[in-house]
């Protein structure tokens, strides 16, 4: 009996041994992902390149730049703070011709951010707008360098962002990049305009921006799982998308833009066309802010752009799908929209009625007001009386903005008319790297409409 006890221990041992080898040689395997030297100054001055350490928080108060060729990366947990009130002067911004990557992570997301960014919150929690929309930093601007005789044929780089919140942008220019913007313009979250290279934005939040949250004039795209909220004050997408603009988006959850959620046209001056997949995405209380007559909706096709439409839940936009004349109609493809309005005003526009965009037969949409309601798990969708205020309004009127706090949730209830509901035949184009630590992951389409998954899958806010 002893014997085969002390044959029992022995082989216990030897079992946790070898799993706590297996452990330890897991942990030692997981790289530590740097790009050049770690940067050891917190603050950022000129050319920058090189590291920021996980954890470490770094600053930066007048333009810096990323010069073609080189890489500028953040590590999980790091925070970019610009130093400004968006006045002259005093709104640097972040100039990219190289290659820009920021590796946050779920339990330890990035910010590039303002130091008042808590006060700014709290105000927009109590339906404060004023200094969400003012921007306080440039943004980030990402495309090729002017060509030099030094650098006669600059390629730029990537542009590669998960789990990362960007805050408060889109400070007027004052001069920077007159090719861009004209002086007093608002300027972007994100500008990027490189039509060889990636731009790959995932998990990320974009919050509170002057104008677009979002252009890009070209590029490879994969825009997954992220929360656009409060883009533009009284003008301005979360995302617009020009010519040679090529990719997908989906499993966005979008919130009070100013004009659409979401926009693609073919209007510029490359030769790509812009073709662009919007699926399983999830819009709500989008423009409403918009002043001119006419704009201000969800998604909008325009000027050539084509692309596929599926699976896309649209909770009280002022205009549902818009598909102008001058879009590519023979290449775009609708269907399994899910359309929710809370008065009739709303339904009458479910179709932009400037649009040539007809009721597709998998649509799901409210017959009458406050009909198939989406049943957002911790969210009331008709908080607002859109009645009394159709539009144009201002931010101050409509109910707080609460996603980014982690208040509101917008997972839809198991009665939800949006379960089983989607297309799921159909792939995604899939047109950037997949693959090793700067790759996309690119969620093919769901079962239910909208941004939400039940089981598990999709946007993870």
């Amino acid at each position: 009996m002893k014997n085969i006890l002390k044959s029992l221990f022995i082989l216990v041992l030897a079992i946790l041994l070898n799993a706590c080898h297996k452990e330890e040689d897991l942990i030692l395997s997981m790289p530590v992902v740097q790009a050049g030297s770690l940067i050891s100054s917190e603050n950022l001055v000129g050319n920058v390149k090189g590291t920021m350490q996980a954890g470490k928080t770094y600053y930066f108060d007048k333009d810096i730049t990323v010069n073609d060729g080189d890489t500028l990366l953040m590590q999980s947990g790091v925070t970019l703070i610009a130093v400004g009130d968006g006045t002259k002067d005093k709104a640097p911004q972040l100039t990219v011709h190289g290659t820009f990557i920021s590796l946050g992570t779920k339990e330890k997301p990035n910010y590039i951010t303002i130091q008042n960014a808590a006060t700014y919150h709290t105000e927009a929690s109590a339906a404060k707008y004023d200094n969400v929309f003012k921007g306080s930093w440039g943004g980030i601007l990402a495309s090729p360098a002017p060509v030099s005789a030094a650098k006669p044929n600059p390629k730029g780089g990537d542009v590669i962002i998960k789990w990362t919140h960007i805050e408060f942008a889109g400070a007027a220019s004052y001069g920077n990049d007159a090719s861009i913007y004209k002086d007093g313009d608002a300027r972007y979250a994100i500008y990027f305009a490189n039509i060889e290279k990636d731009f790959i934005l995932e998990d990320s939040w974009i919050f509170g921006s002057a104008d677009d949250g979002i252009r890009t004039v070209g590029g490879k795209i994969a825009i997954m799982r992220n929360t656009f909220e409060l883009c533009g004050k009284a003008g301005g997408e979360c995302f617009n998308m020009k010519s040679g603009t090529v990719g997908d988006l989906a499993y966005n959850m979008l919130i009070g833009s100013a004009t659409n959620a979401l926009k693609a046209s073919n209007s510029g001056a490359t030769t790509i066309q812009c073709n662009v997949n919007m699926y399983n995405n999830t819009m709500t209380n989008c423009g409403f802010r918009q002043t001119k007559t006419g704009r201000g909706g969800s998604i909008n096709y325009e000027q050539g752009a084509r692309g596929l439409i599926y699976n896309n839940l649209i909770s009280n936009c002022r205009f549902g799908l818009r598909i102008t004349t001058d879009a590519d109609q023979v290449n775009i493809k609708y269907n399994n929209q899910y359309y929710y309005g809370s008065t009739s005003g709303i339904l009458a526009q479910f179709l932009a009625s400037d649009g040539v965009a007809k009721n597709q037969s998998a649509d799901v949409k409210s017959a009458t007001a406050k009909d198939k309601n989406p049943l957002f798990f911790n969210y009331n969708a008709d908080q607002y009386d859109y009645t009394a205020n159709p539009g144009p309004i201002t931010a101050s009127l409509m109910p707080a903005y609460i996603t980014t706090v982690g208040t509101a949730n917008f997972s839809l209830q198991a009665n939800s008319p949006g379960h089983n509901k989607a297309k799921t035949d159909f792939t995604p184009m899939a047109v950037v790297k997949t693959t090793g630590n700067f790759g996309a992951i690119i969620t093919p389409p769901g079962n239910d409409i909208g941004a939400f998954q039940t089981d598990g899958s999709g946007n993870q806010h």
